[in-house]
């Protein structure tokens, strides 16, 4: 089978993992730092800091925020349940904002007019979470500009997006949010295995950040509570924290693929391209790309257009398989997830996520995907939706 998204680990790679191995540190010693430092920089932020997973990044990052019980979080509901899941965990209540029919990312439209009726209602959100969904950066200045009016903080989920732009500026640089969030699980543009990053210009969030991930505790002595004279105290806890820290062996192997991520990411762009012109003529429609953007295209969803190739969704999606193509679905909206139907959220919430979820399909790409492999996915596409 072909799947739709694959890792690619080099030599360098392992090279990089097997010399921690070798060291005296495993966890919590110089490499999580130059690899936080690393993608700090690659992103133009201040701040970085490391955890086990993009997840523990989204719920560390509300908790640097604020958000607690009776706080309202809003996200975009065509992402993965991880988006939404954070605010949760902090005891918040979350809503979703429909997704533009162009991007498939949180639509700026919807958010101002959703805001305009929770001010009259006294609903706003605490935090809003756009999601740049399949690495197509999400419309930043004006979710930041309604931030602006609103007052609600902005914390970007960039879990597909690292390596992209928009308007000249690195997803990640936080110019339009508080904080931007990575992952590197290994279908994603680079990998830790598992692992996240989160990216701020603020001290004070990194702080409370790297508090959050490893237990509450701090070592920093204008932090902690005075000790008497005679007791010898390295650190204490000061937050109810948890173990969200990462490995010495994940950010060697971070670090060393951070070094091939532009190289990624410029692949992932020309087999878009190729895709781009292959199925043009076909009656699916393809990824959109804002003239202001540069995505970094961790996935290439194509829509079924039922009406004028006769073949349903499933059909296709079937026939996909049935040829050795591991196609998937990027998604179904978090709201219609059981455990969110439980909640009380109703087909309908926002029809044009629902519309998206109807039509859908992920076609391969990554890095490995050879060219042989692309013809079969062009091949067998042109195949089943040509009428």
């Amino acid at each position: 089978m072909i799947p739709y998204g694959r890792h690619d680990v080099s030599q360098a790679d392992i090279d990089a993992v097997v010399e921690v191995l070798r060291s005296n540190w495993l966890t919590q010693g110089p490499m999580v730092p130059r690899f936080e430092r690393g993608v700090a920089d690659f992103a133009g932020a201040a701040h970085a800091v490391a955890s086990n997973s993009a997840t523990s990044s989204l719920h560390v990052a509300c908790l640097a925020l604020g958000v607690g019980p009776g706080d309202r979080v809003w996200t975009s509901p065509n992402t993965f349940v991880a988006s939404a899941n954070c605010a949760l965990y902090c005891g918040a209540e979350v809503d979703f904002v429909d997704i533009d029919p162009c991007s498939y990312n949180l639509s700026v439209e919807r958010l101002s007019e959703k805001l305009a009726t929770a001010k009259i209602n006294g609903t706003l959100p605490k935090v809003v979470i756009p999601v740049h969904f399949a690495g197509q950066p999400c419309d930043m200045p004006g979710i930041h500009a309604l931030g602006r009016e609103y007052g609600f903080r902005i914390i970007e989920d960039a879990s597909h997006a690292i390596g992209a732009s928009y308007l000249g500026t690195k997803v990640g640089s936080c110019q339009h949010s508080d904080i931007t969030v990575f992952s590197f699980h290994p279908v994603k543009i680079i990998t830790t295995a598992e692992g996240g990053m989160a990216t701020t210009n603020d001290p004070d969030l990194a702080e409370r950040m790297v508090r959050h991930r490893s237990h509450g505790i701090t070592s920093m002595p204008d932090r902690m509570r005075p000790r008497p004279a005679d007791e010898v105290w390295n650190y204490q806890q000061i937050d109810l924290g948890f173990n969200y820290r990462m490995t010495d062996l994940q950010a060697a192997l971070g670090l060393s693929q951070l070094g091939r991520l532009e190289q990624f990411v410029k692949i992932r762009r020309e087999i878009a391209r190729s895709y781009d012109e292959a199925l043009a003529d076909l009656p699916v429609i393809l990824p959109w790309q804002a003239p202001s953007t540069l995505s970094s295209y961790h996935l290439y969803p194509i829509r079924i257009r039922e009406s004028l190739c006769g073949k349903t969704q499933r059909q296709v999606y079937d026939a996909l398989t049935a040829a050795g193509i591991a196609v998937n679905l990027h998604y179904i909206p978090v709201y219609r997830h059981p455990f969110y139907e439980a909640k009380g959220f109703k087909v309908g919430h926002c029809p044009e996520a629902e519309k998206h979820y109807r039509e859908a399909i992920t076609i391969p790409i990554h890095p490995t995907l050879s060219i042989s492999e692309q013809e079969l996915v062009i091949e067998s596409l042109e195949m089943i939706v040509k009428l």
